[in-house]
């Protein structure tokens, strides 16, 4: 049996699988998981981080007739490499994803974290080497692969035994079953006539890519920094401070302000994209592709939750797209409520709670928190961790009053964000009460308390300072990847270059750039003043 007829085969089993009877599963497993919660199965003697940074590969142009043929231009990772260099596979089969061990939040912590990274990025990158290949941190890729127009790439599927396959998607039953499915539900089976209307469909500012499937998804990468509670009963109070943070923390991280070329609308020239494009695509792609068949935007940014019980409800009540079958048990701790995990592994949301462990004693509730793209460097990519874990450790414990910040600003934040990076107009309150749309007052009290945290989990004032300096310098120089990105390609069109080569040759500054500063530099010294 071919590798495509066994994924044909699973999708039709995944379609098969009774809605409502999975919907009872996830609902009976909310109660066990509420139980381990009331028991403290959950809780833990200090707080944990983690650290989720995925990659897409392009040829560096050493060795490959695929990798000479453009510079730079992404490439298919062979599945036997990621075994190799112990990623793990993403949604497109350009794409690998590494997730670091959990390790207290502390500065050995934060070290054991970086130290992690940067082990295992040399070593894989070594491994892609042999291939002719690089690995790149990013926030979206905008040069395709040799021979191929980025639109081609993604939207090029073929029909398998009655069943639609991208033919550039990794074998993931669940992904490819979203193609598949009867868009109104009536029958769980693959459609073999679908309508136009039924495709998904990429939408952005100056950007609209139908698709069969939601390989346009691909585009992106990002870090996710994790950040686990140590008592469960708090996590209401750090997911609501972690939401009114989402937005100024985002707004550092920008990188992803340009498409490949080819997929602009033809009315957007390189002018209309700088003067009208947003500076983190990424967000649009996510929420645009996956949210095509829902009927309530999974991918959102999400509403407070008042108790951690609510939080359990949610993720068992949210929307499902794909009933996948029943895993069956082994001795993992959270098997008891596998059903419950399967129903989290589609609950998109920008920051989202999460109940799982492979044994009691490793259980945990954790935030995950996701709105920032891929970064330059891995030094910058600890950055957003370290700031991340800080402020959930301080705002909390200092009970810093921007958590009466509505919701409603908090989203609104977030989307500015997207707009306009740190050039976005964005509302604070800061430690006094009052409030204040001063980005130069949000920063400082932001990464200020950043910092307090890192002290309190027992970084020396020093060590505290050199894990957010990073981020300081973005805000002393009004500077970020996409800033970084937009300047580049403006500079470009003004010395007379079509808006392509501006796109492809920026992009390709960037990777040779990165090439020298992804393991042990930081971005700071890609600039000519740094």
């Amino acid at each position: 049996m071919t590798t495509e007829s066994a994924l044909a085969d699973g999708v039709r089993e995944a379609l098969s699988v009774d809605a409502e009877a999975f919907a009872e599963r996830a609902a009976e497993e909310a109660e066990i998981v509420k139980q381990e919660l009331r028991d403290g199965s959950f809780d833990n003697h200090q707080s944990i981080v983690g650290f989720e940074y995925e990659f897409y590969a392009v040829g560096d142009g050493r060795w490959s007739e695929e990798s000479r043929a453009g510079e730079y231009a992404l490439m298919r990772v062979p599945r036997r490499m990621l075994e190799l260099m112990g990623f793990e596979k993403e949604l497109g089969l350009h794409n690998a994803e590494m997730s670091t061990s959990p390790q207290p939040l502390s500065d050995h912590g934060l070290r054991a974290q970086l130290a992690e990274v940067r082990a295992r990025l040399e070593a894989a990158e070594n491994t892609a080497g042999v291939e002719g290949m690089r690995l790149v941190s990013d926030g979206l890729w905008t040069i395709p692969p040799a021979g191929e127009t980025a639109r081609e790439y993604l939207t090029d599927s073929v029909e398998v035994d009655g069943v639609t396959v991208a033919v550039n998607m990794s074998d993931s039953v669940r992904y490819h079953a979203m193609a598949n499915a009867d868009p109104d539900g009536a029958d769980g089976s693959a459609d073999d006539a679908r309508s136009a209307d039924d495709r998904l469909e990429l939408s952005a500012p100056g950007v609209s890519l139908a698709a069969d499937t939601v390989m346009p998804e691909s585009l992106i990468t990002s870090i996710q920094p994790h950040y686990q509670v140590a008592h469960a009963e708090t996590l209401p109070r750090h997911f609501r401070y972690a939401l009114r943070i989402a937005g100024p923390l985002l707004a550092l991280g920008v990188n992803s302000p340009f498409f490949p070329p080819d997929l602009y609308d033809d009315d957007w020239d390189g002018e209309r994209v700088l003067a009208e494009g947003a500076t983190e695509n990424r967000v649009h792609v996510f929420e645009s592709v996956l949210n095509a068949r829902t009927d309530a935007d999974k991918v959102r940014f999400p509403r407070d939750f008042r108790d951690v019980e609510t939080a359990v409800d949610r993720i068992a009540g949210d929307e499902t797209l794909i009933p996948m079958p029943d895993p069956g048990g082994s001795d993992r701790f959270d098997d008891a409520f596998a059903t419950f995990r399967t129903k989290h592994g589609s609950y998109w949301r920008w920051v989202r709670p999460v109940f799982e462990g492979p044994s009691r004693s490793a259980a945990n509730a954790r935030i995950e928190f996701r709105p920032i793209p891929g970064q330059p460097t891995v030094r910058d990519s600890i950055a957003f961790q370290a700031a991340f874990a800080g402020l959930m450790q301080a705002l909390a414990q200092r009970e810093h009053p921007v958590i009466g910040l509505d919701w409603e600003t908090a989203r609104d934040n977030f989307y500015a964000a997207v707009a306009d990076g740190l050039d976005a107009d964005m509302e604070w309150i800061g430690r006094d009460g009052e409030r204040t749309t001063d980005a130069e007052a949000m920063y400082a009290d932001l990464l200020d308390h950043a910092e307090a945290g890192l002290r309190t989990a027992g970084c020396a004032d020093d060590e505290a300072a050199k894990w957010i300096a990073p981020l300081r310098w973005r805000v002393a120089n009004r500077t970020t990847p996409a800033s970084w990105k937009r300047d580049r390609v403006r500079a470009r069109l003004d010395a007379g270059d079509d808006f392509e080569t501006a796109v492809v040759d920026t992009q390709r500054e960037y990777i040779r750039q990165q090439a020298e500063t992804l393991i042990d530099g930081g971005f700071s010294a890609w600039t000519d003043d740094s």
